[in-house]
């Protein structure tokens, strides 16, 4: 029973895991393992994806985050200025650090100061927000999400090209966001000392290792230098300072990128699959990535359509887009919810403001697609 109990939780916990694993392995029986297999997987994406959470992780275990949000947030005593900055630290920091770790580092402190003011009304709205900011924020740049540097590899984008194609989207969205932000704070609260305890500072020395090595995987980002050097670069010095860090790595994402990399290569050379695949996705490559996010995630979309469309710019634009809707069109949307959740917080709420204020963001996004298009 103690088996069959774990077995749930982790395919709870892990459900897009297990889907990609069951798919491509069912894919093998269609195109059996052979040499063409060693192909499928693009090492480079890996190994910038697994050194970029190697760095990022061992920044958060020093208190990198949580010192500078403290110290920032030290001095506001304004509701309305506090969920403003939330939402903005949260749309900003996403563009470097991704999305989940964005919303990992900071919902925990949105609670902490939130709940000082016993507003749950606001407390939601905000949460939701912050939500909808990392979502956008990371949007912007190759790094700020999986979907993002994979898509940003595989269709050979340069730095300037990705950011001057998603550019628009994020001017917009980062004034939806402020004028959300002060419509739902239309009346404020205030609170007679600060709201939160300054974290330690967090080692210097270690701080300025990291910050180096971060610089050292940008420059594969780049093209500048060859992943394997990087790799190398990060994971021996990160073995030797800090090997905890490694423990904090999300190798469930490496694993499924792996598995959609077998999948896509299996259906890539069955020429029925291709040849149907291709003519959906070529109709309306936005809105078939928009679509396939609501009910895959946007990562896997990213991933799965890209095999049947050389529309790359197309593709990042509606695999972004898609990051907004349902809860699990953005993984990422899945941690506030579960911080939330422990709160002990009815969640009908929470999802229903969450769907609506998510489709409302699509809708503008989507509709400045049509006219920029």
């Amino acid at each position: 029973m103690a088996m069959k109990e774990k077995l749930i939780r982790f395919i709870k916990q892990d459900t897009i895991l297990v889907i990609s694993g069951l798919l491509a392995l069912l894919s093998c029986f269609f195109v059996p393992p052979d040499a063409g297999y060693k192909d499928y997987v693009n090492y480079r994406v890996l190994a910038i994806l697994f050194s970029l959470m190697l760095v990022v992780s061992a920044m958060v275990r020093i208190g990198t985050f949580g010192y500078l949000t403290g110290k920032l947030l030290g001095r506001i005593r304004s509701e309305r200025a506090i969920s403003l900055f939330l939402v903005l630290l949260s749309f900003f920091l996403s563009m470097v650090l991704t999305n989940d770790v964005a919303l990992v580092t900071l919902v925990p402190f949105a609670l902490l100061l939130l709940k000082a003011f016993g507003d749950r009304r606001r407390t939601v709205y905000t949460l939701i927000l912050m939500t909808v900011a990392a979502n956008l924020g990371s949007m912007l740049t190759p790094i700020g999400n999986p979907q993002n540097l994979y898509l940003y590899t595989e269709y050979n984008f340069t730095f300037g090209s990705f950011l001057k194609l998603m550019l628009p989207y994020s001017v917009t969205a980062l004034a939806l966001l402020v004028i959300s932000v002060l419509w739902l704070n239309r009346t404020d609260h205030t609170l007679d000392t600060a709201a939160v305890e300054i974290a330690e500072r967090p080692c210097l020395r270690k701080l300025a290792l990291y910050l180096l090595l971060f610089a050292v995987c940008l420059l594969t980002v780049a093209g500048t230098l060859h992943y394997g050097i990087m790799l190398g670069i990060v994971a021996v010095l990160i073995l030797v300072v800090d090997r905890g860090a490694f423990r904090k790595v999300d190798y469930t994402l490496l694993l499924t990128f792996v598995f959609f990399f077998i999948l896509i290569g299996n259906l890539g050379r069955i020429d029925a699959i291709r040849n149907t695949l291709t003519l959906i996705v070529e109709e309306n490559v936005v809105f078939t990535a928009v679509i396939s996010s609501q009910v895959i995630s946007n990562v896997p979309a990213a991933m799965l359509l890209s095999a049947f469309t050389s529309r790359g710019s197309a593709l990042v634009v509606g695999v972004n887009l898609g990051g907004l809707g349902t809860l699990i069109a953005s993984m990422a949307s899945l941690i506030t919810y579960k911080f939330y959740a422990k709160e002990k917080q009815p969640g009908e709420r929470y999802l229903l403001r969450f769907t609506v204020i998510n489709l409302i963001f699509l809708a503008v996004l989507y509709t400045l697609h049509l006219l920029i298009r």
